[in-house]
């Protein structure tokens, strides 16, 4: 009876040709990605301008059609930048919603931007755009980080502490030098990162569904005006694969596990039982009842949340276990992880 209720408040998408009957409504929530990966919207925009220039290069679309294309990309970007833009749940996806919004503001030639490309392929694009783009951002603040610890580490080169090994008192060093191995760490996270990073610096764009495309498409073009190092070599598996998302999460895990390590040592360090470093006001708390109290909060909370990354990685990695090749469902699972981890 609830299946008969709904039937009517379905939905038709641009896929359901050859379908009798519309979306049910609960299933249309259900598989909805609209409400996440909007935040891909500025990187779908950059990917489908490089695709439709493409296409009116090759003539395989009019110069004309190109042009106007061109024309309502750039007019939804300006609209979703000034909080205009209407997602509709029905439109599933970022790309659904922009290619429904281009068709109304320009007619038919908007259409013709779908040509010899797949949602398969451009959300690999797009989420490979998002990685280089945040994932170089991340690398920008590790570095400030890395920074403020070499210049704490020189002005205590001669500051003695006790070095420890399982948490007992081992042999004298300088809060220099320790400050100096955490650096150390983050170093190699910065260089995870850069390695995954360029891993995923290749174009799907191009693959379509997953055989690629009948029509004369110049995918080195696109890949030079997006910046990609280079153009995939196998189709099915551009648009299949996501393990440049989990190697992504790896690198971010290994971060955070280094972060948890250096916030351990300030909840210790600051303990009245240790007492070797004060945690500044600005980021501690207090206790309504307990007017001693002074608990370094912030070094608590990055611990937290490395469990966190560490629960994606691990759905990432089941998410794609158990999928044959090429495109699935599943795959639409990985950018709130992915999302989330940054």
């Amino acid at each position: 009876m609830q299946v008969a209720e709904r039937k009517n408040k379905g939905s038709r998408q641009l896929w359901s040709a050859r379908f009798s009957e519309p979306v049910d409504e609960l299933m249309m929530r259900f598989g909805a990605s609209i409400g996440f990966d909007r935040r891909l919207a500025a990187h779908d925009l950059r990917a489908s301008a490089a695709h439709a220039r493409m296409l009116g290069k090759t003539g395989i679309i009019s110069r004309r059609d190109a042009n106007a294309i061109l024309r309502g990309l750039k007019q939804i970007g300006e609209q979703i930048e000034a909080g205009r833009f209407r997602w509709k749940i029905a439109d599933e996806d970022v790309h659904t919603a922009i290619e429904r919004r281009l068709i109304e503001l320009i007619g038919d030639a908007g259409g013709r931007l779908h040509t010899a490309r797949s949602r398969n392929d451009q959300v690999a694009t797009d989420i490979r755009l998002w990685l280089k783009e945040d994932g170089a951002i991340l690398r920008r603040e590790l570095a400030l980080l890395r920074r403020a610890l070499i210049s704490q580490a020189r002005r205590h080169v001669k500051t003695i502490m006790p070095g420890m090994t399982h948490l007992q008192v081992a042999q004298p060093t300088t809060f220099g030098h320790h400050l100096h191995a955490h650096e150390r760490a983050f170093a190699r996270d910065s260089g995870r990162l850069a390695d995954a990073i360029k891993r995923a610096d290749v174009l799907p764009l191009g693959s379509a569904a997953l055989a690629g495309t009948a029509f004369a498409i110049d995918r080195k073009m696109v890949a030079r005006e997006l910046g990609f190092a280079a153009v995939s070599e196998n189709t099915t598996d551009a648009v299949a694969s996501r393990d440049f998302a989990i190697e992504f999460a790896g690198a971010c895990l290994n971060l955070m596990v280094n972060l948890s390590r250096l916030c351990e040592e300030i909840v210790i360090w600051s303990s009245q039982g240790f007492g070797l470093v004060t945690v500044a006001d600005a980021y501690c708390t207090g206790s309504s009842i307990m007017p001693q109290k002074r608990n370094p909060d912030a070094a608590e909370l990055i611990r937290g949340k490395s469990g966190r990354v560490a629960g994606h990685l691990a759905a990432l990695a089941m998410m794609s276990k158990g999928q044959p090749l090429a495109y699935n469902k599943d795959n639409q699972e990985d950018k709130e992880a992915l999302f989330d981890c940054l």
